[in-house]
């Protein structure tokens, strides 16, 4: 079933591009999507490691594409949040990039990343719920306090994963992540893909004047700027 279109939202902050190594779209397909179902701005976002070094490439073929009128095109690269310091699996050479996306992936740990295999281990073992959550919060928090042009991708995706909830999270949690994000003006996305974050963590983001983008996280062109998850939960949040 195809999904329905945008749906009265104009952008789209997080699009893969064949430069991903799990996407099928080039950056011509996707921003010829994203014109066609017009959008006036667009993310084109990569995932990378610490060992990528493609991302010089990555900026130059975005700046080599015909930008079709009406649509403004940035860049991003999405990494992977390491440990509960809030480092990130980020290569060396950022110039160009318009924002470092952080993303959960796996689950931050003290002493390195854990998959979400080895979090639920370590919570059945006797790690508290709210040990778990300050963790991951430490770790979100610090690593938009590290980069320059942050955006949260697909955030808490990690929580059901790991058997934990958006709602175990307490105001405390949520003010602290709340207030970085907006001291820091990283962005929160809304993710169409994953379904998150949710109406009372979107709200609590908006109270604290933190922006918040609609993103599709897609990997295949037909899906760039198709929202149907997302325009529900911004209204559930109360939110335009």
């Amino acid at each position: 079933m195809s999904l329905p279109d945008r749906n009265g939202l104009a952008t789209d902050f997080h699009v893969h591009s064949t430069f991903s190594d799990d996407a099928v779209s080039t950056l011509a397909e996707n921003i010829a999507a994203g014109a066609e179902r017009g959008l006036t701005e667009l993310r084109l976002v990569e995932h990378v490691r610490g060992s990528t070094t493609w991302v010089p490439d990555f900026v130059s073929a975005v700046a080599g594409e015909p930008r079709p009128d009406g649509i403004l095109l940035r860049t991003g690269i999405e990494a992977k949040l390491l440990d509960a310091s809030g480092a990130l699996d980020l290569p060396a050479g950022l110039t160009g990039v318009d924002a470092v996306l952080i993303a959960d992936h796996q689950f931050p740990g003290p002493d390195g990343p854990w998959s979400p295999r080895e979090a639920r281990q370590r919570l059945a073992a006797g790690l508290s719920r709210q040990d778990a959550l300050d963790l991951l919060i430490g770790a979100m928090i610090g690593a938009m306090s590290a980069v320059e042009s942050g955006q949260l991708a697909h955030c808490f995706s990690i929580l059901p994963k790991v058997g934990l909830a958006e709602d175990d999270l307490t105001d405390d949690h949520l003010d602290r992540w709340a207030q970085t994000a907006a001291a820091t003006n990283t962005l929160v996305e809304v993710n169409e893909k994953w379904g998150c974050p949710g109406p009372r963590v979107l709200a609590a983001a908006a109270a604290a004047g933190v922006t918040v983008v609609p993103a599709t996280d897609s990997h295949l062109a037909a899906e760039v700027g198709r929202y149907r998850r997302v325009p529900l939960l911004l209204a559930e949040a109360g939110l335009r």
